[in-house]
């Protein structure tokens, strides 16, 4: 992998801190205020947009529920599927279809047996608080009762497929092998179906887009230029962020920047022809979890830039990007102490985030 890498320490690198005074804080000049619009009592860790007035978000506990933002209540949806709830598995991601408001796709721990769980996807439609029509379109395999690493982020392409993405779960040997499912980034058509262009259907999982990943928790369709995106945390250190491409092997474990959390390096260094090098890494590790594109007309500074909730590093980290390259990067509201799981633009221009303390924020212009 390339030395030019970005390190967190780097001294090549511009990295500004912004800190939040109490909710109002600074970015490139502009006044910005965050706004609580609900807190509830477990992890938000994935939300996404019905409408302009209505979010849906999911509870790793299990609970999927719609937060009204005109009159701020929440209700519970009935019908979720049965989630493993141990450790980091339970009710993951929720996104809503990009071409119907009544279809939505969901990711979470499937139970297996008594005692193991793996990672699963499905989609539903929503009438009123209900899910109705559950169907699951696909299932990691592998069970079990590892509780780490599950995954699961749901993101889109601009060509009517839909991305998902399945963490290592512990269980390293696994993840080089297009056999099996864990580690790896998947492709389906919006309707379950599995393109026919998937890379890996000759030689393995159908499918399997991308392999070699740790704990994929971030995914983002970068939309002025057809690109996707992904975060995913290193063990001590070598968090990532990579550009997504078709059938490209990124690495874990066979080549990182992160240590075993006893010390001891892992693997064979830190590149290896064939595998794909990250646009940007961090040592040691903040943990970054949801990743978003703002394309919104309300921060102008902020367009094209990608955001970045990290959780041992309780910020929202702003990515300035020239070309594919990071040139710039910001830490914003560090010292709100919160774990910053997931985050994404509002049809109303502004910036939204979760928190691991059951926030659901926005980012605003003050005044």
């Amino acid at each position: 992998m390339p030395k030019t890498l970005i390190l967190v320490f780097a001294t090549f690198f511009l990295i500004c801190n912004s800190f939040a005074m109490g909710n109002d804080f600074k970015s490139e000049g502009t006044n910005l205020t965050v706004e609580t619009l609900t807190q509830q009592k477990d992890i938000i860790w994935g939300f996404d947009f019905i409408d302009a007035n209505k979010i849906i978000f999911t509870e790793r506990s299990g609970q999927l529920k719609i937060l009204n933002l005109v009159t701020k209540k929440v209700e519970t949806i009935s019908g979720a599927p049965k989630v493993w709830e141990q450790g980091q598995g339970g009710l993951l991601d929720v996104r809503m279809h990009p071409k119907s408001k009544q279809k939505l796709f969901l990711t979470y721990s499937e139970p297996v047996d008594k005692d193991k769980g793996t990672t699963a996807f499905a989609s539903a439609d929503l009438e009123g608080n209900s899910l109705k029509n559950f169907r699951q379109i696909f299932s990691a395999g592998s069970p079990s009762n590892e509780v780490a690493h599950f995954g699961s982020r749901i993101e889109f392409d601009d060509q009517d497929h839909v991305y998902i993405t399945v963490g290592d779960r512990n269980d390293r040997p696994k993840v080089q092998d297009k056999k099996l499912y864990i580690g790896k980034i998947m492709r389906f058509n919006l309707d379950g179906t599995v393109p026919s262009d998937n890379p890996f259907a000759k030689d393995g999982q159908k499918e399997i887009w991308t392999l070699g990943h740790r704990s994929p928790q971030g995914l983002s369709w970068r939309a002025d230029k057809k690109q996707l995106w992904e975060a995913e945390m290193g063990p001590q250190g070598g968090d990532e962020i990579n550009l997504i491409a078709k059938g490209e092997n990124y690495g874990w474990p066979v080549v990182t920047y992160g240590r075993e959390y006893s010390g001891p390096k892992i693997g064979e260094g830190t590149e290896k022809a064939g595998m794909t090098a990250p646009i940007a890494y961090w040592v040691p590790s903040i943990s970054p979890s949801g990743i978003s594109f703002y394309f919104g007309d309300k921060i102008p500074k902020w367009k094209g830039n990608l955001f970045v909730g990290t959780l041992s590093g309780s910020h929202l980290r702003r990515l300035v990007l020239q070309g594919d390259k990071v040139i710039q990067q910001e830490e914003l509201l560090k010292d709100m102490n919160l774990r910053f799981r997931n985050v994404r633009g509002g049809p109303d221009g502004w910036l939204y985030f979760s928190t691991d303390q059951g926030h659901i924020m926005r980012i605003k212009t003050k005044g």
